[in-house]
């Protein structure tokens, strides 16, 4: 038995003995959240919605805890490529985010780095360049320099500018991205692969 299977399992007897519905929103997040992992979106989108309408009953549509499951809808959203529904969860996440969290809290460039994701996959290149830069500011001023993250943003940014057409830029930040990877990933990982090709293609644009 898989280990997604082993988790649903337990999950699921969790429901049955919790008695409470109020009580029952965590073990439907975590449903949700192995259905998604199993590329099974469609219930995992039921779990989770499940788990929203308890929230929606108990708390204000401002508290914290909404933002893991705003996200978790967004993504399976994102997934499914119904990007007007994952750009809508995904600006209710910032909301709660910007109102709780410091402005350079890591959880906020994620945030940004979402929206500009669905906005990339919209080929709205300014917005998505936009937010891609808000995170990659966020990461610089409240991550390491090695750390994986900001790969991923140099990366994402570099991707936007060729895009865009923006050769000279996309190769800037491929560079970057690059050397990122060599320094915060093992030898042979497949992510700074991925990026050296990126940044093979764009120099045979240059």
């Amino acid at each position: 038995m898989s280990q997604f299977n082993k988790a649903q399992e337990i999950y699921e007897v969790l429901l049955q003995q919790t008695k409470n519905e109020s009580d029952k929103a965590p073990n439907y997040y975590q449903l949700g959240r192995i259905k998604y992992s199993q590329g099974e979106y469609s219930e995992a989108l039921s779990f989770y919605e499940k788990a929203l309408a308890i929230l929606q009953q108990s708390l204000p549509s401002n508290h914290p805890n909404f933002t893991s499951l705003y996200m978790g809808i967004a993504n399976v959203y994102y997934s499914m490529a119904d990007y007007p529904e994952a750009l809508s969860y995904y600006e209710k996440d910032l909301a709660i985010i910007q109102q709780s969290l410091p402005s350079n809290h890591p959880d906020l460039a994620m945030s940004y780095n979402n929206l500009g994701s669905v906005y990339y996959s919209m080929s709205d290149y300014s917005k998505a360049l936009s937010y891609y830069e808000k995170a990659l500011a966020i990461r610089q001023q409240s991550l390491p320099s090695t750390h994986p993250d900001l790969g991923a943003s140099y990366n994402n940014i570099g991707v936007v500018f060729e895009n865009m057409g923006n050769y000279s830029k996309a190769d800037s930040f491929y560079e970057r991205a690059v050397q990122n990877g060599q320094q915060s990933s093992p030898p042979n990982h497949p992510t700074p692969q991925h990026r050296t090709k990126n940044l093979e293609n764009i120099k045979k644009k240059l």
